[in-house]
């Protein structure tokens, strides 16, 4: 039930910028649900095309900010910082639904709960929020999974 800064959330999650789309974690109860902050700002790269004339951040992104969050709580609702070899897959999103644009400046307030976790599959539903309206809501299904050796792709040095 603590926060969490920029360098303590990025030993929870493997995304790294561009992707990472967690900034602070205001609040999290273990086994229950977590809210966290996306600031959204003007230098974000997908607004160079999305839109010239009218930026707003893709709906794609908002869910995966909500993914991240869920992500961040199931692995703090374990204990354990995932290796390099530990990756959290979606399954699924249910019921999204976009309620407003999102621009720069402003602060997507990222919640999400638990609702179930069985046989290695999490169930969340999430929302993200701007000045206390509604911006985004899904139902969010996802699994962790470790990574094969053998499906790995070799460099050019192990050939």
């Amino acid at each position: 039930m603590t926060t969490l800064d920029i360098n303590q959330i990025k030993e929870f999650l493997p995304h790294r910028y561009p992707m990472l789309l967690v900034d602070r974690v205001l609040d999290w109860e273990s086994g229950k649900q977590i809210t966290a902050i996306k600031n959204v700002t003007a230098n974000e790269e997908f607004f160079n095309g999305h839109f010239p004339n009218k930026p707003v951040m893709p709906g794609v992104l908002m869910i995966e900010a909500m993914a991240q969050a869920a992500a961040l709580l199931s692995f703090l609702t374990m204990g354990q910082k995932p290796d390099d070899k530990t990756l959290v897959y979606f399954l699924g999103i249910d019921n999204a639904r976009f309620k407003r644009p999102v621009e720069p400046g402003d602060q997507l307030l990222l919640k999400v709960d638990i609702v179930k976790v069985a046989r290695g599959i999490w169930k969340y539903k999430a929302s993200a929020s701007v000045d206390g309206q509604l911006a985004v809501e899904a139902d969010l299904m996802c699994t962790l999974r470790t990574i094969d050796d053998a499906a790995k792709p070799k460099g050019d040095d192990q050939q």
